[in-house]
């Protein structure tokens, strides 16, 4: 059993910044394959960033290409995600979640753990 945590989330000004990070619980975290999602209000949860188990494959959504980056910390059993360039559409509850295999994906089902959920909300 694998257990999430985020972190750093909050209100920010269009423009600006935040790191969020998510904390695991286990001693095979270097084994799972991570990612983050989020969910705006009336909509369905989406794919933001993936990242393999040791950190060399990551993968995008479009819609933060270039503004966001996800990275880990394997010593730490932490996973990041770097947000730039924030933008009002970037509003939306943040999750964290883990797939018992070391390889990237997109799809939110194929991913066996979740926190709870952080807010970022991005003002105009």
């Amino acid at each position: 059993q694998v257990q999430l945590v985020e972190s750093g989330g909050g209100l920010v000004q269009a423009g600006g910044s935040l790191r969020l990070s998510c904390a695991a619980s286990g001693r095979t975290f270097r084994s799972y394959g991570m990612g983050w999602f989020r969910q705006a209000p009336g909509k369905e949860r989406e794919f933001v960033a993936v990242i393999s188990g040791s950190g060399g494959s990551t993968y995008y959504a479009d819609s933060v290409k270039g503004r966001f980056t996800i990275s880990r910390d394997n010593a730490k059993n932490t996973v990041y995600l770097q947000m730039n360039s924030l933008k009002p559409e970037d509003t939306a509850v943040y999750y964290c979640a883990a797939r018992r295999y070391y390889s990237t994906s997109k799809y939110e089902n194929e991913y066996d753990y979740w926190g709870q959920g952080t807010q970022v909300t991005v003002s105009s």
